[in-house]
């Protein structure tokens, strides 16, 4: 089982050299994966958890390539119905190229109905047109001629049946985002999925966290390693690690973060 890293991407204490520098620890670290959020247009209620500066994915990723050599990169998630599908084909591959191979498209749907206003899309069918956009991903790159590049592995988020349906359908893996482990197990003994690859949270506590519904990657060092070991013998394929919990004054701090990665990378090995 890989493991990777969602990234902030975002807040007062972002910028260029501490994502170069979050690069530069988890590809050390010896992680899989560098991931980071996404969101076109910063509205109000967007802002609240996500705040300027925000760096576009695409761009910051095309950046992060040319500092790192053996870390993927990707999205947690796109959001899909607000960029033309032709567009992020195009960004996808581009990004793809220029890293040697190590792209991963996570997409979704979003949330924010002002953000949908704001791009004049409509809220309503950001369902139907994921599909739609998915559709259109497939077809453009299975009649694009191959030059020796890998295909571009396409991550599926969302908790949904919705989103698992369209995981079948469309994807290279099903990509929840800290679901918990009752509802990993329903998905996959329900639905065909290709591969899982959850996102789940990564908060180090000195103490144990007795609550029954302690999600997922919250906890002692021990219990976050029992959670990895769970998810590996449910047989998810990668597990991403979120250090972030809604308050952009955490982005000033990264070195937390830092310490609990360095903690899980020290000590996880996947079980035989």
């Amino acid at each position: 089982m890989h493991l990777g890293v969602n990234v902030p991407n975002f807040g007062p204490g972002t910028d260029p050299g501490v994502l170069r520098e979050w690069a530069r620890i988890v590809e050390g670290l010896g992680f899989d994966l560098l991931m980071m959020s996404d969101h076109v247009a910063v509205t109000p209620d967007v802002a609240e958890r996500y705040p300027e500066p925000f760096y576009e994915p695409f761009t910051a990723l095309s950046w992060l390539a040319g500092v790192t050599t053996r870390l993927r990169l990707g999205t947690t998630v796109l959001l899909l119905p607000l960029r033309h599908p032709l567009l992020v084909a195009r960004m996808a591959t581009n990004l793809h190229r220029i890293s040697g191979g190590r792209f991963v498209l996570g997409v979704g749907v979003g949330w924010s109905r002002q953000e949908y206003e704001a791009l004049g899309v409509p809220f309503s069918a950001r369902g139907r047109l994921t599909d739609e956009h998915l559709a259109t991903l497939r077809d453009t790159w299975h009649t694009e001629t191959g030059d020796g590049t890998p295909a571009i592995p396409v991550w599926v988020g969302g908790n949904s049946e919705a989103a698992l349906r369209r995981a079948v359908r469309f994807g290279d893996a099903w990509h929840p985002l800290r679901v918990g482990v009752p509802r990993l197990r329903s998905a996959l003994t329900n639905h065909s999925l290709p591969a899982v690859t959850p996102r789940i949270a990564l908060r180090m506590t000195t103490t144990p966290v007795e609550d029954p519904e302690r999600p997922l990657g919250i906890g002692t060092l021990e219990q976050i390693l029992d959670d990895l070991e769970q998810l590996h013998r449910l047989g998810a394929d990668t597990v991403v690690l979120d250090p972030y919990h809604g308050d952009p004054e955490e982005t000033r701090r990264p070195h937390e973060a830092w310490r609990a990665l360095t903690a899980v990378a020290t000590h996880w090995s996947a079980p035989s």
